[in-house]
């Protein structure tokens, strides 16, 4: 053995630091966490305890089956990406009579950070729980064992513990070279430290407890499941005494390296050294999170799923040496990175405060992107190895532009535009250059709706170009390059025009699925009558063979809109306000007509009369798919086109019924297919949740270049009292209350930095009794509002209609 790592492991036992048995400080301060306990009827079903170097998925009940489809069946267990440490563990409690195996917990607890599983009264009288949570930036995880011994005599007991080791590369590891090969595991007893190597690659996995525990060998008798291919399992045994009314906590630390023996030593080392402190500096960061452009509305339900979803995002961050540091998409089988999510994401995440993780998810997706397409395009699915598995949809390109546009704005950020404008410039020229045969301006692809074949004129491609060329106009015309600019502003005005005639289907009142030929619709007409023949939706039927008939009469080469599948997507045009206000009035409440209970279909003609019904699981199909899905980004897009035309009301109406999810299966968290389908935590329900609320509701647009704030509340008509605080803009951070009183509204807004323009807008017709607080007061009318730009520590204006 390295002479290093024999001193290492020597100092291993000493590593518990000055604190005598610290973790009970640990389970003294869950007490006082929030939670949120699971429900029986979930216990099979998964969780995540998360750090952004390390993350384990298991079931609620405390067992880790198989998971997942990407890499079938291996998505949960303890990943350190770009590699997989274990499938799991099993634990048990035995005597000389009896073995109780810790695998059937009575009850889930999840917490911002951690999660607890209780096992109720085991075996002699020993109340059993665990709980468990990831340090930041360490590749490793803390599990805690709980035993209380609730009889009135001594016990006498073993513990058992067994790894179920399975050391593999991620998704598509074979592409860069990360062949898997048989695990081998030593057990050095003068320390307690077990460690496992893949027998060809310099992968690690190292455990232990503290010194306080003598750890032997053995195998212990819940093995359930196998241990794949090339892994090996691998336990100890323990023995405790607890007299009566005693609690005892026996800690487990498991750490890995995807480099050598010794880093993963290392980090073992240092989770025991310093696991309470790192609790709390955990605990210290999500309490930021927390505060951190924090809201107090009315309604309790919907606020606490918007605090949880700054949460979730945080759970999905991966940091993974040699590639990059951002958030995933979703967890089980999308912990890895993919464009368009990101793109969603980063406008929620900016609202909230997290610009540390947007800079970085944006570094991480250009540089990924260039090293693959060189060319502007953006990627849409990359695993944490580096290996591109999709180079990129059409519609990411032009998103990525708009996202950008929508960071500087918070930021203000030159030096943003100026890094990422070039990427931007090239994207924009390969959108069309490339995919536009035509010369319409309508590029030909995939857009967020992969339905095969479906890749003609997308109606979310054609919207998000429209933005992409005018934010992109903006852009330009502050980098001076005035001439690109009117270029780019005209190309989106007849996108625009388009959207709003080509595209525009009045007998549907809504926007065409897409721009096609006759021959091409009739094409697709068939798999959709098919799909929803077989989902049973007879008025979809009718419908389709309606259009079909149509089309039938018209030349093959016909190119026009067409409606066959009224996905989401028809709604992008009042998302991003492109839509006419006739249109949009139109197309929003034809939109409503496709929703249940938790949303909007992702494909309008799944639903049928009874959707509204339709309150419970999710029946999805065997194999992995989105058919009949109800799903959080459209009903988030859908909200935000209703707040984008006036409609706070019924923006509300979707976020109610997103929240439905929160909690349903996975306590603290949304799914993605709404309630209980698919991935159990996603990062675009951010974008769903904090667009809506604080870009809209409170009407926070930034212009943080220019050192002002626009401030144009939206709020629903039965909101009272609103409250936002520490919301970061530039180097200004602005809290803000609306309150309502009948026909009278108050708005006041506090700032750090005192000299930055507020501008308050507010209806037109709130003309009566306007009261101000503030310097500087600048008052014009705009588009039916009334607005008051004032500078000062604090600004207040106070109006009535009456």
């Amino acid at each position: 053995m390295n002479k290093n790592i024999y001193l290492l492991i020597c100092l291993l036992t000493f590593a518990c630091g000055p604190i005598q048995n610290p973790e009970y400080l640990i389970f003294e301060d869950l007490s006082d966490q929030e939670e949120f306990k699971g429900k029986a009827e979930y216990l099979a079903s998964p969780y995540v305890t998360a750090g952004d170097r390390f993350y384990m998925v298991g079931h609620q009940d405390g067992t880790f089956p198989d998971l997942g489809w990407h890499v079938e069946g291996e998505m949960g267990g303890l990943w350190m990406h770009p590699i997989k440490l274990m499938d799991g563990f099993t634990a048990s409690l035995g005597t000389a009579e009896e073995t109780v195996c810790l695998d059937k917990a009575e009850a889930f607890y999840n917490y911002p950070f951690a999660n607890k599983h209780e096992f109720g009264n085991l075996l002699i009288g020993i109340q059993v729980d665990r709980v468990q949570f990831v340090s930041d930036g360490k590749e490793g995880i803390i599990v805690l064992f709980r035993f209380e011994n609730q009889s009135e005599q001594v016990q006498n007991f073993d513990f058992y513990f067994e790894a179920n080791v399975d050391l593999r590369p991620v998704w598509l590891g074979e592409k860069s070279g990360m062949i898997d090969s048989p695990d081998q595991v030593t057990f050095e007893a003068m320390t307690g430290t077990f460690t496992a190597k893949d027998s060809e690659n310099d992968w690690f996995a190292v455990w232990g407890s503290s010194a306080d525990f003598e750890l032997e060998e053995a195998r212990p008798s819940c093995t359930v499941e196998s241990a794949g291919e090339f892994g090996v399992k691998s336990g100890f045994s323990t023995g405790l005494t607890l007299e009566s009314g005693e609690t005892k906590v026996l800690p487990i630390f498991i750490a890995g390296s995807d480099r050598s023996e010794l880093k993963a030593l290392e980090t073992l080392a240092s989770l025991k050294a310093n696991y309470v402190e790192d609790w709390f500096d955990k605990k210290a960061r999500y309490e930021e999170l927390f505060a951190l452009s924090k809201i107090t509305i009315p309604d309790a339900a919907l606020q606490k799923a918007y605090e949880w979803t700054k949460y979730n995002t945080d759970w999905l961050i991966r940091d993974v040496p040699g590639v990059g540091r951002g958030f995933g998409a979703g967890l089980p089988d999308y912990p890895w990175w993919f464009g368009v999510d990101s793109e969603y994401t980063i406008q929620g995440l900016i609202a909230t405060g997290r610009k540390d993780l947007v800079y970085e998810t944006l570094d991480l997706l250009s540089e990924l992107s260039e090293l693959e397409n060189g060319n502007g395009r953006i990627v849409h699915e990359v695993s944490t190895n580096a290996v591109v598995f999709n180079p990129g949809n059409i519609n990411e390109t032009p998103q990525f532009a708009s996202t950008v546009w929508e960071v500087y704005r918070w930021t203000g950020d030159r030096a943003l535009l100026e890094k990422y404008f070039p990427l931007i410039e090239k994207g924009l020229n390969w959108l069309l250059e490339e995919n536009d045969q035509d010369g319409n301006l309508l590029a030909d692809g995939y857009g967020m709706m992969e339905i095969h074949g479906l890749e003609s004129e997308m109606i979310d491609v054609a919207v998000y170009s429209y933005k992409a060329f005018a934010d992109a106009a903006q852009m330009a015309e502050i980098l001076g390059k005035s001439e690109l600019a009117q270029s780019y502003q005209q190309t989106a005005n007849t996108l625009a025009e388009t959207i709003n005639t080509d595209f525009w289907v009045p007998e549907f009142g809504s926007y065409a699925d897409f721009i096609g030929t006759t021959e091409e619709a009739l094409h697709l007409i068939e798999g959709a009558i098919i799909r929803a023949d077989t989902l049973n939706k007879p008025w979809a039927v009718e419908e389709l063979r309606a259009t079909q008939a149509k089309l039938s009469t018209l030349p093959k080469d016909q190119k026009q809109g067409i409606v066959l599948y009224h996905n989401w997507v028809v709604n992008t045009p009042m998302e991003v306000g492109v839509a006419d206000p006739e249109k949009a009035k139109i197309a929003l409440e034809t939109g409503r007509k496709y929703t249940n209970p938790f949303g909007v279909f992702v494909t309008g003609i799944d639903r049928d009369e009874l959707a509204e019904n339709e309150d419970g699981t999710f029946k999805g199909s065997q194999i992995f798919s989105y058919t009949g899905a109800v799903m959080t980004l459209p009903t988030g897009v859908q909200a935000i086109g209703e707040n984008k035309y006036g409609n706070p009301d019924a923006a509300l109406d979707y976020l109610k019924r997103m929240t439905r999810s929160f909690g349903f299966a996975m306590p603290g968290s949304i799914y993605e297919v709404s309630p209980d389908y698919g991935m159990f935590t996603q990062a675009w329900n951010l974008y769903s949740f904090a667009v809506p609320i604080v870009m809209q509701f409170f009407g926070i647009q930034p212009d943080a270049a220019n050192r002002v704030i626009y401030i144009r509340p939206q709020m629903p008509s039965d909101w009272e009292e609103a409250k936002i605080e520490k919301v970061k803009i530039g180097d200004n951070e602005i809290s803000m209350t609306f309150e309502r009183d009948g026909d009278a509204i108050a708005i006041e807004i506090s700032q750090t930095e005192k000299k930055w323009g507020i501008s308050v807008e507010i209806p037109e017709d709130f003309d009566k009794r306007v009261k101000l607080l503030g310097k500087e007061v600048n008052v014009d009318t705009q588009n039916g509002y009334r607005r008051f730009l004032m500078s000062g520590a604090k600004v207040r204006v106070e109006a009535s209609k009456n």
